[in-house]
Formats: C-alpha cells, structure tokens, sequence
C-alpha cells in the first residue's frame, strides 16, 4: 500500500532522490534556470514536504512552499525512475492540492523545464489543471522555464478513481 506523509528531507533516501532530480535539472538546463530548493530551504517553516512511500521504499517526493497570502508553490516534485508510471505523481499532487485548498489557497503555482526531458511533468500538470501563466514572485522570464498556475477555487479534487485524496499522504 502507498503511504503518503509529511516527510523529512534529510533522510538519506530522499536525500539521494533530490541529488538525482538536481543533476537532471543541472544536465538539462543552464544553471542560472535551475531552480530547485536545497535541503535548508525545504526545511523551512514555510515549506511542507511530503513523501510517497510503498512498505518504506520511497517512490517520490514533493512539496509545497506558501508564498503570499492565498497562493502555495508546487517545489521539488520527483519520482524514482523505478516508481514512474505508476501515478504516483499524480497522487502526490493531488494530495499536496487538497491540502493548499485545506489551507484556504486561492492558488497554486510552480516553475518547470521547457525541454523536451520536463514533457511528462507538464503534461501531469496540465491533466491536472493547471495553466500556463507568466513568471510569479522573485522568477523572471526564462526560455527555459514554463510557469504554470491552477485555481483553486473549485470544488475538492479526486483522483482518476474517484476518491478524495486524504490520509497521510517543481523543480
């Protein structure tokens, strides 16, 4: 069974998994477009991480950090390599958007490659709803950047099974 909870960052398995994502990002865009949080920032206070684990394996992990008042950013959202396929992003980001809307979030928006190596995030993305919008809060127009936006202003989000996401469980 997947769980999926709120998470320690630090851990060596998430650790590794973040190490991978950012060499991917650092392999696939310029640095200076790269735009992952270290593991200080995902500690943050304004910042809730959460892992999907299936009988202690890690699958993925994602986060949601509050920027202004009302709106949340999707942050280092990645599954393993082993994991992929299965819609265990999917989940997690339903999951990290049931909170945002539990948290009164009017919005939720993030920041992702446009290269061909980000299609499948996008495409997640868009399957979820979200839009393409223009840059938000410190970002700026970048060829390698796609920002994306979803409105939360409707009603609770299933999953492609019909359930409300619950229950412990961007670059």
């Amino acid at each position: 069974m997947i769980s999926l909870r709120i998470d320690d960052p630090t851990l060596p398995d998430v650790r590794a998994l973040l190490q991978d994502h950012l060499l991917d990002m650092m392999a696939t865009s310029p640095a200076e477009s790269v735009h992952t949080l270290d593991l200080a920032a995902l500690c943050a206070p304004e910042v809730t991480f959460w892992t999907a684990r299936e009988d202690g394996e890690l699958l993925a992990c994602g986060a949601l950090k509050r920027l202004r008042a009302g709106q949340g950013e999707i942050k280092s959202m990645r599954t393993h390599p082993a994991a992929r396929g299965r819609g265990i992003a999917a989940r997690l980001l339903q999951h990290i958007t049931a909170e945002a809307r539990e948290r009164g979030y009017h919005s939720l928006v993030l920041e992702t490659g446009s290269v061909d190596f980000f299609a499948p995030a996008r495409r997640l993305y868009l399957r979820q709803g979200f839009t393409e919008r223009g840059p938000f809060a410190d970002y700026v127009l970048d060829p390698y950047s796609v920002f994306m936006e979803l409105k939360l202003d409707g009603g609770p989000l299933t999953t492609s099974l019909g359930e409300t996401p619950g229950g412990g469980g961007g670059r």
